[in-house]
């Protein structure tokens, strides 16, 4: 990492604009945007991203930003000490400071190659690359060893204070991207509240792992089934909780539970059938890209020609909170598995379907470790929750 790309960075989290950054500092759009992508790389943490054509800082810049001012000044100090006004062009790199640096504190270019495990005459070709690059001596060679000039002390001071703040950045990005390596990534069907089944056995499962101590921290998202399958595809989850079991041949995969679909109507309605509450209400059901959804796709409503309320139907609300705000308190009426249902039937009325229509939810996992132990707490969890679960522990031996 340059010096000078540290610079034109910092420039843009500030700004906000690559361009502005450009004009400003006379680069070509393409070296400031390779500059932040630098930073990002070498932090391992996404900075910016593209909305609708233009640049925008993410929550974790501003962190970022501020870390960077110190180096910033430096930058600008070590600029009018060489005597440009173009500290962002400055192409010294952190780990050549760095390399000056042991040489000053061990005071012995041979010294200070052996504790960086580098040749003797690489490191010798390094400082005086860096001289040439400043324009001045930084040490006096003698025979004891290499003594820092006049001009050296000087360097020294800026190179320590940014070395310094650099790596106490770096420190950060390390430990985050170690936690973020070791996190258990875990996704799932969007429950209808904290009261269903699926939040209770999120939240049984977030507990227990804590308790155990694993070292491996848990990340969660609530996502569709579509979203779950692709997210387990690549690799951006581990373990995925879906009511569908569609594409899940590859990974591991166990059945937690088996239910049917129910019909929930406003708790006020008073029509006693099922076609009879289709042809009076407004139907709200997932899109086809959750497993609900693909389900409720074989009640055919559609055959109800004259269905009063047809031009309000909302076919692709991948909410479940607000299909059942929207059951309970705007007359839609919906379709769930019974067993998401039974816990809000204080919320809603629950309407037995003229057939039955099984649902059965499934937990995926890929090959690491923790997967396989978080997929058999998570049965575990639905055991304790649902009364008749099919999945066992016993299926992960």
């Amino acid at each position: 990492m340059q010096l000078g790309t540290l610079f034109v960075a910092s420039h843009v989290l500030s700004s906000g604009s690559v361009r502005e950054t450009a004009r400003n500092l006379s680069l070509a759009v393409s070296t400031v945007s390779t500059a932040v992508r630098s930073l990002e790389t070498e932090l391992a943490l996404k900075l910016t991203e593209r909305s609708s054509g233009e640049l925008a800082t993410l929550l974790a810049s501003d962190d970022v930003r501020e870390k960077l001012l110190p180096i910033v000044q430096s930058a600008e100090d070590l600029a009018e000490w060489i005597g440009t006004d173009k500290p962002s062009r400055l192409p010294i790199k952190i780990a050549t400071m760095e390399r000056f640096l042991e040489v000053a504190d061990q005071g012995s270019i041979n010294r200070a190659a052996r504790r960086l495990k580098l040749g003797q005459p690489q490191l010798s070709l390094q400082i005086a690359t860096l001289e040439k690059a400043l324009g001045h001596r930084l040490f006096e060679r003698q025979a004891q060893g290499s003594v820092l000039t006049e001009h050296g002390h000087e360097v020294y001071a800026i190179f320590q204070a940014i070395a310094q703040r650099w790596n106490d950045l770096k420190a950060s990005s390390d430990e985050r991207y170690q936690r973020t390596a070791r996190a258990l990534r875990i996704g799932s069907i969007i429950p209808t509240g904290s009261e269903s089944w699926v939040a209770r056995c999120l939240g049984t499962l977030v507990a227990e792992w804590n308790a155990s101590r694993s070292k491996n921290a848990i990340s969660l998202v609530l996502m569709t089934a579509d979203d779950l399958r692709e997210a387990l595809k690549a690799g951006r989850i581990d373990v995925a909780i879906l009511d569908s079991v569609f594409g899940l041949e590859r990974f591991r995969h166990r059945e937690l539970l088996q239910t049917n679909m129910v019909l929930i109507a406003p708790p006020q309605s008073r029509e006693r059938t099922v076609a009879e509450l289709v042809e009076s209400h407004a139907i709200c059901t997932p899109s086809s890209r959750t497993g609900l959804g693909h389900a409720t796709m074989a009640l055919s409503h559609e055959r109800v020609n004259n269905r009063r309320y047809r031009n309000r139907d909302i076919t692709a609300a991948d909410s479940l909170p607000v299909i059942v705000d929207l059951v309970a308190n705007h007359g839609y009426i919906s379709f769930l598995g019974r067993v998401s249902a039974m816990p809000i039937a204080d919320k809603v009325r629950i309407v037995e379907l003229d057939e039955s229509i099984p649902m059965s939810y499934h937990v995926a996992f890929n090959h690491r470790k923790a997967s396989a132990d978080a997929s058999a707490m998570i049965i575990d969890a639905v055991a304790k929750i649902i009364a008749t679960p099919i999945a066992q522990e016993s299926a992960f031996a």
